[in-house]
């Protein structure tokens, strides 16, 4: 409800002089007199903010100004009932409970003063424009909508931090009806100061502002470039976090693992998180949370995977089997988030690659393949049998099951990171004569040959890579002669003004088909000499020895035909 200036200056009066006058009672005051003489060095401070937040142009027109008098008028009506009290020596109402009410009042004004600071400080008192309620969104004298946002987020945060926990609620259902908006509306509010306003909030008692809080946070790490404000809040964030996977709902527990996978990056954090029994936590809610917070808690794990320091923590925690477990049940993304875990958690470790396999890693990776999830989800399986197979007994036994042919069957995916991935997983799939040659039957070399030809520089190196274990087998070589891009593309590929391209795989390719003239002649007219000449003198390996492989083969053509 509109409340007109002339009835906020009239309680701002009203307050000035209630506090004159406790004041003067204060001094005839004969029991607990060291209470009285803090609650007049109180009154002091208040009258002096007051001075300061009058002399703000909108103070008597913001409704956040009215709550404060209000709330100023009661806790001073309040004071000067006890001070009439206490000036005499016998106390009408008990000793313990005046005392009592002394130390409410104290309370109160703690809280004003606490309130009135952050009025004077927020900036709200110095916008143009009011908010007239928590749920208004008119806004006057702005000139534009960005800047109406600013002012909006401003009254916001702000009656975050005042006022009645009733108060705050309504304002956390606007402020997360603002951010859900728009990612740029998200970007306002944490301009504006709203991250440290949340984070204190956590640690409220009421657990609806805490699930809200959570939801609120969650909501601002799902923008990129925010969550270094969320990392700079530091451990009393992570704990809180921590607190909420352990004792909130399972809606919090979801917002909360959303928090932590934004903060699940940073080395500091995963040890942090790890020390404080986290990674327990997130297995527990893999293992029995909602579908939801399953797949999210599953994506925090996965990147707290990739450091090595914390990975004991997975182990003593019987990771490895229920993260198996989850990627056999759960949903699409939780299936796709506990297999990329996985594929984190044993890289470069044989001892779990061969605890993935004895507790049916292979079998999980068969059925989430054949359950035929979205290609782009597949990624993760690619790289996790690209992950085993580095491990020659184990890649055997992914051979028997039939992955070369799945891995074959995206290589021409329309997913880079998956295409990618395959030939990757191809390179260590190759890992002798035999797979070799089933590689090739299956038609991989031409798709090898068309990701040379891909715009990225990584696709370029993994087919490279690839076809370079490939040529190893005669049988794959005359294939990759037959295909009429071949040599020409791994050619091209050599120019030194390539970059990020490693180009010993290219290198490796054609010298296994140098002693074909036909061959030799093709890299000649693509320009292979001059593109050597220069690799020679940057020391890239193998490229001198081509490169005399192919003069001297040019050489003795020359004497042939004199």
């Amino acid at each position: 409800m509109k409340v007109a200036e002339n009835d906020r200056t009239t309680i701002l009066q009203s307050a000035s002089t209630q506090l004159s006058s406790l004041l003067q009672s204060i001094s005839q005051v004969q029991t607990f007199k060291p209470k009285w003489s803090l609650i007049k060095s109180k009154l002091h401070t208040l009258r002096s903010q007051l001075l300061d937040l009058s002399d703000f142009p909108n103070f008597s027109s913001n409704p956040l100004s009215l709550d404060l008098l209000r709330s100023i008028s009661a806790t001073l009506n309040d004071a000067a009932s006890l001070s009439s009290n206490c000036q005499t020596p016998n106390l009408s109402h008990g000793k313990l409970k005046t005392q009592s009410e002394i130390d409410s009042v104290l309370a109160k004004l703690d809280q004003i003063l606490k309130d009135g600071e952050v009025l004077i400080k927020s900036g709200v008192l110095q916008d143009g424009a009011v908010l007239e309620g928590p749920n208004s969104s008119s806004i006057s004298i702005i000139s534009s909508k960005r800047e109406a946002l600013r002012v909006e987020s401003r009254n916001l945060i702000t009656r975050l931090q005042v006022g009645s926990t009733e108060s705050k609620n309504v304002a956390m259902d606007c402020l997360l009806g603002l951010i859900c908006e728009d990612d740029k509306n998200v970007l306002i509010a944490v301009a504006q100061g709203v991250v440290p306003v949340l984070v204190k909030l956590l640690d409220s008692s009421s657990l609806e502002m805490k699930e809200k809080t959570v939801s609120a946070i969650a909501r601002v790490s799902m923008v990129d470039s925010t969550r270094n404000v969320l990392i700079a809040e530091g451990l009393f964030l992570l704990n809180q976090l921590l607190r909420m996977l352990d004792s909130g709902s399972g809606f919090a527990k979801e917002r909360a693992c959303l928090a932590l996978q934004a903060l699940s990056f940073s080395r500091e954090n995963a040890r942090a998180i790890g020390s404080r029994g986290g990674i327990s936590s997130l297995l527990d809610i893999c293992q029995a949370g909602t579908p939801g917070s399953q797949a999210v808690a599953a994506g925090v794990l996965r990147n707290f995977a990739t450091f090595e320091e914390i990975r004991d923590n997975f182990v003593e925690e019987n990771a490895v089997s229920i993260l198996l477990g989850l990627a056999a049940s759960g949903t699409v993304t939780a299936q796709e988030n506990a297999i990329g875990c996985l594929c984190n958690l044993v890289s470069g470790d044989e001892n779990l690659k061969l605890l993935v396999v004895r507790e049916g890693g292979v079998e999980c990776l068969m059925n989430f393949w054949e359950g035929e999830p979205p290609i782009r989800s597949l990624e993760v399986a690619v790289d996790l049998s690209r992950n085993l197979a580095s491990s020659p007994q184990i890649g055997e036994v992914l051979v028997s099951k039939g992955f070369i042919s799945r891995v074959a069957g995206v290589l021409n995916c329309g997913v880079l990171g998956v295409r990618i991935t395959a030939a990757e997983a191809v390179f260590e799939l190759g890992f002798c004569t035999k797979t070799r040659k089933e590689i090739g039957e299956y038609g991989c070399i031409s798709n090898l040959i068309k990701m040379l030809n891909g715009k990225a520089s990584e696709e370029k190196e993994a087919a490279a890579k690839a076809l370079s274990s490939l040529m190893l087998y005669v049988g794959n070589r005359r294939i990759f002669q037959k295909e009429e891009r071949g040599i020409v593309s791994a050619v091209q590929l050599l120019d030194p003004l390539i970059p990020n391209l490693d180009k010993k795989y290219l290198i490796a390719i054609l010298a296994s088909i140098v002693h074909s003239k036909r061959c030799r002649k093709q890299m000649v007219a693509a320009g292979a000499c001059g593109y050597l000449k220069k690799l020679v003198e940057m020391g890239v390996e193998g490229a001198k020895k081509l490169l005399e492989s192919l003069s001297r083969r040019k050489l003795w053509g020359v004497f042939t035909r004199t």
